[in-house]
């Protein structure tokens, strides 16, 4: 799109190679341009052999509740602002957000120009104590997201990123001075399935995982449950194993899918699709596994594992009790990890 090219700036997440050659350095594809290509992604562009990358708009922005991200371990009830741009990195066949991930089948609108301070100043305006970088994969627009949060942090404002876990060291490094909570998602657990759905490498996901864990990110996991894809016991089982060996502390949300994009014809998950899940989950050791996308099933309270009880209750994306302290202790004296503060 010619206004995207228009609204871009020098990469800062890049490698510049001989004869006019660039290496992108923002996810894990490392896509290398000559002048006049462009990534994967279709937004980070060589130009005369530099790197743009997108800057200075947003395709929407709205506030939510930080349940709906979701994060679960992170200021219980608060509100954000999310703002999103345009493009992914993947090209995901049951994407929800495709109208501005897919630059090509979306024909995305005219964006909104705004600086990162206008932006950060919303979010105070409008009474948001986290700010979020979602809709589109925000590693692909990693500077301009730092920016937004670098602005973000001087009005003591939260930051976070929902993003599709495809990170580099040198990505979560870049962004760790400026970034605190990191949603990444694991959708399958096949290599087959990964390049096919999504035109990615499972293990380049497995990769990015660790990574934004080992960096210090409070990271929550997200994973969208499609019959027939991802659904079997053994899968659920693998990744369950895959985070419990991480840590038996990373919250893990198995989402139910409903028909959009090109998989339409795939019918929606079933409620006991996802309590199967959560058993298989609460079996490999994971603590907190939560159910999302179908109102009222079983799954969506954090449960202390030291007394048993309900600490947080929810309703949908509403916070009906949390008995948690600042410092996220049950009354019974248990630790639940998470950012209460």
């Amino acid at each position: 799109m010619p206004f995207l090219q228009k609204l871009s700036r020098e990469a800062l997440l890049a490698e510049k190679l001989g004869k006019g050659k660039v290496r992108c350095l923002a996810c894990a594809h490392r896509c290398l341009t000559a002048p006049g290509g462009a990534g994967r992604c279709g937004v980070r562009f060589n130009e005369g052999g530099v790197l743009k990358a997108p800057w200075g708009y947003i395709s929407g922005a709205a506030a939510d509740p930080i349940e709906k991200k979701p994060f679960f371990h992170v200021l219980p009830a608060a509100s954000t602002l999310s703002f999103g741009m345009y493009g992914c990195n993947f090209h995901c066949d049951f994407c929800q957000n495709w109208q501005i991930a897919d630059i090509k089948a979306g024909r995305p609108a005219e964006p909104e120009r705004v600086s990162p301070e206008e932006l950060a100043s919303a979010a105070l305006a409008s009474g948001a104590g986290i700010v979020v970088s979602t809709y589109n994969e925000p590693l692909i627009t990693s500077e301009w997201g730092a920016a937004v949060f670098t602005a973000a942090k001087k009005k003591g404002l939260r930051t976070a990123f929902v993003s599709n876990g495809y990170a580099t060291p040198e990505a979560a490094a870049f962004l760790k001075p400026v970034l605190d909570l990191w949603k990444a998602d694991l959708k399958c657990f096949s290599e087959e399935n990964y390049r096919a759905a999504c035109g990615a490498e499972l293990s380049r996901v497995l990769d990015g995982i660790r990574i934004i864990y080992s960096s210090g990110f409070w990271m929550e996991v997200v994973t969208l449950l499609i019959p027939g894809f991802n659904d079997s016991d053994a899968e659920i089982g693998a990744m369950a194993d895959f985070l419990a060996g991480l840590s038996k502390d990373i919250p893990w949300h198995l989402s139910a899918f409903h028909p959009d994009h090109l998989r339409r014809t795939t019918p929606p998950t079933p409620p006991e699709t996802l309590a199967r899940a959560r058993g298989i989950a609460a079996g490999r050791g994971l603590r907190y596994v939560y159910s999302g996308n179908i109102p009222g099933a079983p799954g969506q309270d954090t449960v202390c594992p030291g007394c048993g009880s309900a600490v947080i209750k929810r309703e949908g994306f509403s916070v009906t009790r949390n008995l948690l302290d600042k410092t996220g202790a049950c009354p019974c004296g248990f630790r639940i990890p998470g950012v209460w503060a």
